[in-house]
């Protein structure tokens, strides 16, 4: 019987010879794989990209596109490069074998393959496979699809770049005192449901959560990517968290619950963003007088009475397509000069 790695296991056999390909399918489907075959380079990159292969094994003398070209177009793509390829092949010399790895290939049989040992590879790099499949998902659990890619195509390094791009704090009003109010389980669960409801609009709308301590979000927009419209993509993300809490609150009410309202400062302009920490431990953030500002503003939020804050560059940035009410210079702490601040309006307050 097939083990379950081997039972759900898809595998796609490129090779131009169609008596190679029926034999080694039919060998591959008794030992208890789902394989398909494609006759060229070309076909098997239009199936890789079309449904989803746990493996390829690849031949590599073929007409229109041969293995090599094959595992350069893999080797350069973000969605097929961590599928593991086992070359066959009839090709001899080691300097064939050396590029096949060098171009990313798993592992590298001469013709004919011997099946038992076909076997083996296969099972090993199918398990390979099975553990980056575990880091990635790992990774998408405490990384957002923003940090991931950005870490499969520069790598990590410590440190940053310059960056132009709006920084979002958020924060539940009076979430202290709500919480000494009610279990323990019961903060959680709201917790789980705030994080749930915030971070549809921020994703919504280009941002990434860079920091999480407990009510407390601190939200890039522009970075690692970069984001056309930052400004007015953070103070739009802002608009719907606030409409969206305000809802939520009206259903916490009913159910005899306290009501919650969040607020939210933003600023824009130049900051270094990258990966701060140590080797073994790092989080992407981005550091500069912009994120200072945005901190300062969401705390200045509750004396403004006021649940969005902006500065002076995000309200420029917005060219009179959101309304803004100045609020004059702001003195804050931790900061010499004061802010100019400037309110948005939810929608509730425009009605």
């Amino acid at each position: 019987m097939a083990d379950r790695t081997a039972a759900v296991a898809r595998l796609l056999i490129v090779d131009d010879n169609k008596v190679n390909r029926l034999l080694l399918a039919r060998q591959l489907e008794l030992a208890g794989h789902n394989a398909a075959v494609a006759e060229n380079g070309r076909v098997a990159l239009e199936l890789l990209r079309r449904e989803p292969f746990d493996l390829v094994l690849l031949d590599m003398e073929m007409p229109e596109m041969d293995g090599f070209q094959v595992l350069e177009q893999m080797t350069g793509d973000l969605a097929l490069r961590d599928i593991p390829v086992i070359v066959t092949t009839s090709l001899e010399g080691i300097d064939s074998t050396v590029r096949c790895i060098e171009l990313g290939a798993e592992d590298y049989l001469h013709k004919p393959v011997n099946p038992v040992l076909l076997k083996a590879r296969i099972g090993a790099s199918l398990e390979k496979k099975r553990l980056r499949d575990r880091q990635k998902e790992l990774m998408r659990r405490f990384a957002t699809p923003e940090v991931e890619r950005d870490l499969a195509t520069s790598g990590f390094a410590l440190g940053g770049k310059r960056v132009d791009a709006s920084v979002m704090f958020v924060d539940i009003r009076g979430f202290t005192t709500l919480a000494e109010s009610q279990p323990p389980e019961e903060t959680i669960e709201l917790l789980n449901t705030y994080y749930t409801l915030m971070f549809d609009a921020i994703a919504g709308h280009g941002g990434i959560v860079s920091l999480m301590i407990g009510d407390g979000l601190m939200v890039i927009f522009g970075a690692p990517a970069p984001l056309p419209g930052h400004a007015e993509a953070a103070v739009r993300a802002a608009l719907e968290m606030v409409e969206t809490m305000a809802l939520f609150s009206i259903e916490r009410e009913r159910a005899g619950k306290a009501p919650l309202a969040i607020g939210i400062g933003i600023a824009s302009g130049a900051m270094v963003a990258g990966y701060v920490g140590t080797n073994e431990r790092a989080t992407y953030t981005c550091v500069g007088d912009v994120v200072n500002v945005a901190s300062r503003l969401e705390s200045h939020t509750k004396a403004a009475k006021r649940p969005i804050l902006i500065d002076a560059a995000t309200a420029a940035a917005l060219g009179g397509r959101v309304p803004v009410e100045a609020l004059g210079p702001v003195e804050v702490k931790g900061r010499a000069a004061p802010v100019e601040a400037f309110a948005v309006a939810a929608s509730s307050e425009r009605d």
